[in-house]
């Protein structure tokens, strides 16, 4: 078994706000506060996180080596410079892959269950 996969399933399950901001991640940077409304908007207000529950992640993930800190910055007339942006990394995509597939296989699990106590 890999390094990799050993700190992957160290990691598992990821904690939803991980798991989320992960998600968000992926399709490009964002600085905290729009990871944060991401994450609303695409859970229809069902998950937001408070400023201790968002930077705290923030700063476990990047301990953990799954973001890391952008060096590129959007255009100086749109951003206020004290803004910090993150970028997932490649050993991110492969723990949020890694969580995908485990919630997967737990939602199976689940349906096979609950599918034959409902025929029993």
């Amino acid at each position: 078994m890999s390094n990799s996969k050993n700190r992957i399933d160290a990691l598992l399950p990821l904690p939803l706000p991980i798991f989320h901001m992960l998600l968000a991640l992926r399709e490009g940077e964002r600085h905290g506060y729009a990871l944060k409304r991401e994450i609303l908007h695409r859970t229809g207000g069902k998950v937001n996180l408070g400023s201790g529950a968002l930077y705290g992640s923030i700063n476990k993930m990047l301990e953990q080596g799954l973001i890391e800190e952008s060096d590129e910055r959007p255009d100086p007339h749109l951003d206020d410079e004290r803004r910090r942006y993150y970028r997932i990394t490649p050993f991110g995509r492969k723990a949020a892959r890694a969580e995908a597939a485990r919630m997967r296989e737990l939602a199976d699990i689940a349906a096979v269950t609950f599918g034959k106590a409902r025929h029993a």
